[in-house]
Protein backbone atom coordinates (compact mmCIF):
# COMPACT_ATOMS: atom_id res chain seq x y z
CA UNK A 1 0.00 0.00 0.00
CA UNK A 2 0.95 3.70 -1.09
CA UNK A 3 4.04 2.10 -2.54
CA UNK A 4 5.66 0.59 -5.43
CA UNK A 5 5.56 -2.96 -6.42
CA UNK A 6 5.83 -5.38 -9.09
CA UNK A 7 3.06 -7.49 -9.88
CA UNK A 8 1.66 -10.01 -12.86
CA UNK A 9 -0.22 -8.27 -15.32
CA UNK A 10 -3.46 -11.19 -14.45
CA UNK A 11 -4.10 -8.98 -11.27
CA UNK A 12 -4.51 -6.06 -13.42
CA UNK A 13 -8.03 -4.48 -14.85
CA UNK A 14 -8.85 -1.74 -16.67
CA UNK A 15 -10.91 1.31 -14.85
CA UNK A 16 -14.94 1.59 -16.00
CA UNK A 17 -14.46 4.77 -14.51
CA UNK A 18 -11.46 6.06 -16.50
CA UNK A 19 -12.76 9.89 -17.42
CA UNK A 20 -11.13 9.43 -21.11
CA UNK A 21 -14.37 6.36 -22.30
CA UNK A 22 -17.51 8.14 -23.37
CA UNK A 23 -20.54 6.90 -23.01
CA UNK A 24 -19.28 3.74 -20.70
CA UNK A 25 -20.68 2.37 -17.71
CA UNK A 26 -20.29 0.33 -14.75
CA UNK A 27 -21.45 -3.11 -17.16
CA UNK A 28 -19.15 -2.20 -19.96
CA UNK A 29 -16.62 -5.44 -20.54
CA UNK A 30 -13.29 -4.71 -20.77
CA UNK A 31 -13.41 -5.50 -24.59
CA UNK A 32 -15.80 -2.27 -25.29
CA UNK A 33 -13.43 -0.63 -23.18
CA UNK A 34 -10.04 -1.53 -25.74
CA UNK A 35 -12.15 -0.76 -28.65
CA UNK A 36 -12.38 3.02 -27.23
CA UNK A 37 -9.23 3.07 -25.94
CA UNK A 38 -8.15 2.46 -29.76
CA UNK A 39 -10.62 4.54 -31.91
CA UNK A 40 -9.29 7.70 -29.65
CA UNK A 41 -6.22 6.98 -27.66
CA UNK A 42 -3.44 6.64 -29.88
CA UNK A 43 -3.09 2.95 -29.01
CA UNK A 44 -1.75 1.86 -31.84
CA UNK A 45 1.44 3.97 -31.30
CA UNK A 46 1.57 2.45 -27.93
CA UNK A 47 1.42 -1.35 -29.47
CA UNK A 48 4.52 0.12 -32.13
CA UNK A 49 6.83 1.11 -29.70
CA UNK A 50 6.20 -1.75 -27.40
CA UNK A 51 6.56 -4.46 -30.55
CA UNK A 52 9.81 -2.43 -31.09
CA UNK A 53 11.49 -1.78 -27.53
CA UNK A 54 9.30 -4.13 -25.13
CA UNK A 55 7.45 -2.52 -22.02
CA UNK A 56 9.76 0.05 -20.43
CA UNK A 57 8.63 -0.02 -16.88
CA UNK A 58 9.50 3.60 -15.98
CA UNK A 59 6.17 4.63 -14.10
CA UNK A 60 4.07 2.79 -12.13
CA UNK A 61 0.66 2.10 -13.00
CA UNK A 62 -1.67 3.58 -10.16
CA UNK A 63 -3.85 0.71 -8.93
CA UNK A 64 -6.90 0.38 -6.55
CA UNK A 65 -8.31 -2.61 -5.14
CA UNK A 66 -11.72 -3.30 -5.56
CA UNK A 67 -13.53 -6.92 -5.81
CA UNK A 68 -10.17 -9.03 -5.31
CA UNK A 69 -8.42 -7.25 -8.77
CA UNK A 70 -6.07 -4.32 -8.82
CA UNK A 71 -8.42 -1.25 -11.03
CA UNK A 72 -6.02 0.85 -12.83
CA UNK A 73 -6.27 4.40 -12.15
CA UNK A 74 -3.46 5.91 -14.56
CA UNK A 75 -2.17 3.43 -16.77
CA UNK A 76 -5.48 1.88 -18.52
CA UNK A 77 -4.05 3.12 -22.13
CA UNK A 78 -0.52 0.98 -21.06
CA UNK A 79 -2.49 -1.96 -19.59
CA UNK A 80 -4.46 -2.16 -23.03
CA UNK A 81 -1.70 -2.61 -25.07
CA UNK A 82 0.03 -5.12 -23.02
CA UNK A 83 -2.77 -7.57 -22.82
CA UNK A 84 -3.48 -7.24 -26.20
CA UNK A 85 -0.26 -8.64 -26.66
CA UNK A 86 -0.98 -11.06 -23.95
CA UNK A 87 -4.01 -12.52 -25.09
CA UNK A 88 -3.95 -14.50 -28.61
CA UNK A 89 -7.92 -14.01 -28.98
CA UNK A 90 -8.63 -10.46 -27.24
CA UNK A 91 -7.79 -8.97 -30.66
CA UNK A 92 -10.57 -11.13 -32.01
CA UNK A 93 -13.04 -10.75 -29.22
CA UNK A 94 -12.89 -7.29 -29.43
CA UNK A 95 -13.51 -7.31 -33.46
CA UNK A 96 -16.18 -9.36 -32.71
CA UNK A 97 -18.44 -7.16 -29.84
CA UNK A 98 -16.81 -4.21 -31.30
CA UNK A 99 -16.10 -4.37 -34.81
CA UNK A 100 -12.95 -2.33 -33.84
CA UNK A 101 -9.97 -4.23 -35.71
CA UNK A 102 -6.95 -3.93 -33.99
CA UNK A 103 -3.49 -4.40 -36.04
CA UNK A 104 -1.15 -6.05 -33.68
CA UNK A 105 2.25 -5.37 -34.97
CA UNK A 106 4.67 -8.73 -34.76
CA UNK A 107 6.42 -8.86 -31.33
CA UNK A 108 9.46 -11.27 -30.54
CA UNK A 109 9.47 -13.07 -27.84
CA UNK A 110 12.33 -11.30 -25.94
CA UNK A 111 10.08 -8.15 -25.89
CA UNK A 112 6.93 -9.86 -25.04
CA UNK A 113 9.31 -11.40 -22.08
CA UNK A 114 8.95 -7.78 -20.86
CA UNK A 115 5.05 -7.92 -20.36
CA UNK A 116 4.74 -10.42 -17.51
CA UNK A 117 4.90 -7.97 -14.85
CA UNK A 118 4.53 -4.48 -14.03
CA UNK A 119 5.07 -1.83 -11.44
CA UNK A 120 2.25 -0.20 -9.37
CA UNK A 121 1.86 2.00 -7.40
CA UNK A 122 -1.43 0.86 -4.69
CA UNK A 123 -3.56 3.77 -3.33
CA UNK A 124 -6.67 3.40 -0.80
CA UNK A 125 -9.00 5.42 -3.10
CA UNK A 126 -9.62 7.24 -5.65
CA UNK A 127 -8.72 10.58 -4.17
CA UNK A 128 -5.53 9.19 -3.08
CA UNK A 129 -4.71 9.51 -6.58
CA UNK A 130 -6.56 12.97 -7.89
CA UNK A 131 -4.09 15.66 -7.71
CA UNK A 132 -1.30 13.82 -9.63
CA UNK A 133 -3.29 12.43 -12.38
CA UNK A 134 -5.08 15.28 -12.67
CA UNK A 135 -2.31 17.40 -13.27
CA UNK A 136 -0.41 15.12 -15.07
CA UNK A 137 -3.81 14.92 -17.64
CA UNK A 138 -5.00 18.25 -17.50
CA UNK A 139 -2.61 20.67 -17.99
CA UNK A 140 0.70 18.22 -17.70
CA UNK A 141 2.59 16.57 -20.42
CA UNK A 142 0.12 13.97 -21.35
CA UNK A 143 -3.13 15.69 -21.80
CA UNK A 144 -6.68 14.44 -21.92
CA UNK A 145 -9.63 15.86 -24.23
CA UNK A 146 -11.36 17.97 -22.97
CA UNK A 147 -14.20 15.41 -22.02
CA UNK A 148 -11.60 13.49 -20.09
CA UNK A 149 -10.96 16.73 -18.23
CA UNK A 150 -14.18 17.66 -17.28
CA UNK A 151 -15.61 14.34 -15.86
CA UNK A 152 -12.58 13.89 -13.82
CA UNK A 153 -13.14 16.86 -12.23
CA UNK A 154 -16.54 16.59 -11.79
CA UNK A 155 -16.19 13.10 -10.49
CA UNK A 156 -13.37 14.60 -7.95
CA UNK A 157 -15.41 17.75 -7.48
CA UNK A 158 -18.79 15.37 -6.62
CA UNK A 159 -16.82 13.51 -3.59
CA UNK A 160 -17.65 15.97 -1.58
CA UNK A 161 -13.83 16.26 0.02
CA UNK A 162 -12.65 19.41 -2.30
CA UNK A 163 -14.05 22.48 -3.66
CA UNK A 164 -13.88 23.31 -7.59
CA UNK A 165 -11.03 26.44 -6.41
CA UNK A 166 -9.36 23.81 -4.59
CA UNK A 167 -8.84 21.64 -7.78
CA UNK A 168 -8.03 24.23 -10.07
CA UNK A 169 -5.13 24.85 -7.79
CA UNK A 170 -4.12 21.36 -7.46
CA UNK A 171 -4.45 20.70 -11.34
CA UNK A 172 -3.02 24.07 -12.19
CA UNK A 173 -6.13 25.54 -13.54
CA UNK A 174 -5.85 29.47 -13.73
CA UNK A 175 -8.32 30.12 -16.19
CA UNK A 176 -11.67 29.08 -14.53
CA UNK A 177 -11.83 27.00 -17.33
CA UNK A 178 -12.23 23.59 -14.96
CA UNK A 179 -15.47 25.40 -13.51
CA UNK A 180 -16.96 25.52 -17.58
CA UNK A 181 -16.33 22.32 -18.04
CA UNK A 182 -17.61 21.00 -14.74
CA UNK A 183 -21.09 23.35 -15.68
CA UNK A 184 -20.99 21.57 -19.34
CA UNK A 185 -20.88 18.04 -17.38
CA UNK A 186 -23.88 18.69 -15.57
CA UNK A 187 -25.68 19.82 -18.02
CA UNK A 188 -25.07 17.15 -20.11
CA UNK A 189 -26.04 14.70 -17.35
CA UNK A 190 -29.61 16.87 -17.02
CA UNK A 191 -30.29 15.93 -20.82
CA UNK A 192 -29.29 12.28 -20.41
CA UNK A 193 -31.62 11.82 -17.54
CA UNK A 194 -34.17 13.26 -19.26
CA UNK A 195 -33.95 11.68 -22.36
CA UNK A 196 -33.22 14.86 -24.72
CA UNK A 197 -29.84 13.57 -25.67
CA UNK A 198 -27.51 10.93 -25.14
CA UNK A 199 -24.25 11.14 -26.21
CA UNK A 200 -24.11 7.69 -28.20
CA UNK A 201 -26.38 9.07 -30.19
CA UNK A 202 -24.09 12.02 -31.96
CA UNK A 203 -24.19 11.94 -35.85
CA UNK A 204 -20.44 11.73 -35.99
CA UNK A 205 -17.63 9.89 -34.09
CA UNK A 206 -15.73 12.72 -32.26
CA UNK A 207 -17.32 13.97 -29.48
CA UNK A 208 -16.50 17.40 -29.51
CA UNK A 209 -17.26 18.75 -25.99
CA UNK A 210 -14.98 22.03 -26.07
CA UNK A 211 -18.40 23.29 -28.66
CA UNK A 212 -20.70 23.13 -25.51
CA UNK A 213 -18.37 24.38 -22.69
CA UNK A 214 -17.54 27.35 -25.30
CA UNK A 215 -21.37 27.76 -25.99
CA UNK A 216 -22.66 27.87 -22.21
CA UNK A 217 -20.45 30.65 -22.18
CA UNK A 218 -21.66 32.85 -24.22
CA UNK A 219 -24.91 35.41 -23.60
CA UNK A 220 -26.98 34.01 -25.87
CA UNK A 221 -27.05 30.44 -25.26
CA UNK A 222 -27.41 31.38 -21.11
CA UNK A 223 -30.57 33.43 -22.09
CA UNK A 224 -31.93 30.83 -25.23
CA UNK A 225 -31.76 28.22 -22.04
CA UNK A 226 -32.86 30.89 -18.76
CA UNK A 227 -29.39 29.99 -17.31
CA UNK A 228 -29.29 33.86 -16.05
CA UNK A 229 -26.26 35.82 -16.62
CA UNK A 230 -22.76 34.12 -15.75
CA UNK A 231 -24.13 31.13 -14.51
CA UNK A 232 -20.84 29.17 -14.88
CA UNK A 233 -18.72 31.29 -13.03
CA UNK A 234 -20.35 29.51 -10.12
CA UNK A 235 -20.27 26.39 -8.42
CA UNK A 236 -22.49 23.92 -10.12
CA UNK A 237 -25.34 21.81 -8.95
CA UNK A 238 -27.66 19.21 -10.87
CA UNK A 239 -30.14 19.69 -13.11
CA UNK A 240 -28.65 23.77 -13.87
CA UNK A 241 -31.21 23.94 -16.93
CA UNK A 242 -34.72 25.21 -16.12
CA UNK A 243 -37.27 22.71 -16.80
CA UNK A 244 -39.26 24.38 -19.10
CA UNK A 245 -36.30 25.30 -21.09
CA UNK A 246 -35.76 21.48 -21.30
CA UNK A 247 -37.02 21.59 -25.58
CA UNK A 248 -34.44 24.63 -25.88
CA UNK A 249 -31.67 22.38 -24.79
CA UNK A 250 -32.58 19.65 -26.62
CA UNK A 251 -32.64 21.90 -29.72
CA UNK A 252 -29.11 23.26 -28.74
CA UNK A 253 -27.45 19.55 -28.37
CA UNK A 254 -29.05 18.43 -31.99
CA UNK A 255 -27.34 21.72 -33.45
CA UNK A 256 -24.05 21.41 -31.67
CA UNK A 257 -24.07 17.28 -32.13
CA UNK A 258 -26.54 16.02 -34.88
CA UNK A 259 -29.20 12.74 -33.85
CA UNK A 260 -27.81 9.10 -35.37
CA UNK A 261 -30.69 7.85 -34.65
CA UNK A 262 -33.11 10.56 -36.58
CA UNK A 263 -30.42 10.91 -39.59
CA UNK A 264 -29.53 14.75 -38.18
CA UNK A 265 -26.33 16.16 -39.27
CA UNK A 266 -25.14 18.73 -36.30
CA UNK A 267 -25.22 22.11 -37.88
CA UNK A 268 -22.00 23.68 -36.13
CA UNK A 269 -18.77 21.91 -38.05
CA UNK A 270 -16.71 24.30 -36.44
CA UNK A 271 -15.99 26.24 -33.00
CA UNK A 272 -14.98 29.55 -34.97
CA UNK A 273 -16.54 30.87 -36.06
CA UNK A 274 -19.99 28.30 -36.12
CA UNK A 275 -20.48 28.36 -31.73
CA UNK A 276 -20.59 32.26 -32.41
CA UNK A 277 -22.76 32.41 -35.25
CA UNK A 278 -25.26 29.79 -33.62
CA UNK A 279 -25.82 32.20 -30.77
CA UNK A 280 -26.16 35.12 -32.86
CA UNK A 281 -28.81 33.21 -34.26
CA UNK A 282 -30.32 32.31 -31.04
CA UNK A 283 -30.63 35.61 -30.06
CA UNK A 284 -33.22 36.64 -33.24
CA UNK A 285 -36.63 34.86 -33.95
CA UNK A 286 -36.35 35.21 -37.53
CA UNK A 287 -33.22 33.67 -37.13
CA UNK A 288 -34.33 30.36 -34.77
CA UNK A 289 -37.42 30.19 -37.58
CA UNK A 290 -35.33 30.03 -40.58
CA UNK A 291 -32.94 27.54 -38.27
CA UNK A 292 -35.27 25.16 -37.47
CA UNK A 293 -37.14 25.39 -41.21
CA UNK A 294 -34.04 24.44 -42.80
CA UNK A 295 -31.48 23.68 -40.53
CA UNK A 296 -28.75 25.52 -42.05
CA UNK A 297 -26.76 27.64 -40.07
CA UNK A 298 -25.31 30.07 -43.05
CA UNK A 299 -29.13 30.79 -44.46
CA UNK A 300 -30.13 31.40 -40.74
CA UNK A 301 -27.05 34.01 -39.87
CA UNK A 302 -27.96 35.84 -43.30
CA UNK A 303 -31.32 36.30 -42.30
CA UNK A 304 -30.44 38.45 -39.72
CA UNK A 305 -27.82 40.42 -41.03
CA UNK A 306 -28.22 44.07 -41.73
CA UNK A 307 -29.40 44.76 -45.08
CA UNK A 308 -26.60 47.13 -45.31
CA UNK A 309 -24.10 44.63 -44.48
CA UNK A 310 -25.23 42.26 -46.73
CA UNK A 311 -24.93 44.54 -49.62
CA UNK A 312 -21.59 45.41 -48.72
CA UNK A 313 -20.40 41.95 -48.23
CA UNK A 314 -22.64 40.38 -51.92
CA UNK A 315 -20.80 43.87 -53.57
CA UNK A 316 -17.38 42.74 -52.50
CA UNK A 317 -17.88 38.51 -53.57
CA UNK A 318 -19.16 40.16 -57.04
CA UNK A 319 -16.12 42.53 -57.72
CA UNK A 320 -13.89 39.05 -56.97
CA UNK A 321 -15.84 37.44 -59.29
CA UNK A 322 -15.53 39.52 -61.85
CA UNK A 323 -11.88 40.20 -61.46
CA UNK A 324 -11.48 36.02 -61.18
CA UNK A 325 -13.09 35.86 -64.35
CA UNK A 326 -11.27 38.99 -66.28
CA UNK A 327 -7.64 36.98 -64.94
CA UNK A 328 -8.94 33.91 -67.06
CA UNK A 329 -10.47 35.74 -70.07
CA UNK A 330 -7.95 33.85 -72.35
CA UNK A 331 -10.35 31.05 -71.57
CA UNK A 332 -13.04 32.40 -73.98
CA UNK A 333 -12.86 30.83 -77.47
CA UNK A 334 -14.80 33.79 -79.25
CA UNK A 335 -17.51 31.28 -79.97
CA UNK A 336 -19.91 30.75 -77.30
CA UNK A 337 -22.44 33.66 -77.86
CA UNK A 338 -24.18 32.47 -74.33
CA UNK A 339 -21.51 33.99 -72.19
CA UNK A 340 -21.56 37.17 -74.25
CA UNK A 341 -24.94 37.68 -73.13
CA UNK A 342 -24.15 36.78 -69.97
CA UNK A 343 -21.62 39.42 -69.50
CA UNK A 344 -24.06 42.28 -70.98
CA UNK A 345 -26.18 41.24 -68.43
CA UNK A 346 -23.19 41.95 -65.56
CA UNK A 347 -22.07 44.98 -67.53
CA UNK A 348 -25.90 46.50 -67.39
CA UNK A 349 -26.73 45.38 -63.79
CA UNK A 350 -23.40 46.71 -62.52
CA UNK A 351 -23.91 50.16 -64.76
CA UNK A 352 -26.97 50.41 -63.24
CA UNK A 353 -26.20 49.72 -59.72
CA UNK A 354 -23.84 52.10 -59.43
CA UNK A 355 -26.11 54.82 -61.26
CA UNK A 356 -28.46 54.26 -58.44
CA UNK A 357 -25.82 54.20 -55.78
CA UNK A 358 -24.37 57.85 -57.59
CA UNK A 359 -27.67 59.32 -57.55
CA UNK A 360 -28.10 58.44 -53.70
CA UNK A 361 -24.88 59.66 -52.78
CA UNK A 362 -26.05 63.29 -54.53
CA UNK A 363 -29.36 63.13 -52.83
CA UNK A 364 -27.71 62.60 -49.15
CA UNK A 365 -25.74 65.63 -49.87
CA UNK A 366 -28.06 67.44 -50.69
CA UNK A 367 -30.01 66.69 -47.79
CA UNK A 368 -27.50 67.02 -45.56
CA UNK A 369 -26.38 71.05 -46.76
Amino acid sequence: MESVATVPVQWLVLDHGNPRLVNVGGETTQEQIIAQLYRAEDLGELLESIAANGYLDIEPLIVLEESGSLVVLEGNRRLAAIRLFREPDLADRVFARERVKIALPDISDERKSTLDHVSVYRVTAREDARSFIGFKHINGAAKWGSYAKARFAADWYRSGNVSLADIASRIGDRHDTIKRMVNAIYVLEQADTEGIFQIADRAIPRFNFSHLYTALSRAQYMQFLNLGAAWSRYDPSPNPVPREQLGHLREVLRWLYGSKEDGIEPVVQSQNPDIKNLGEVLASSEGLTVLRTTRMLAEALASIQPADRKFAEALLRARREVREASNNLRGFDGRDEVLVGIAEDVSETAQAMHDWMKKKMRNVAMESE
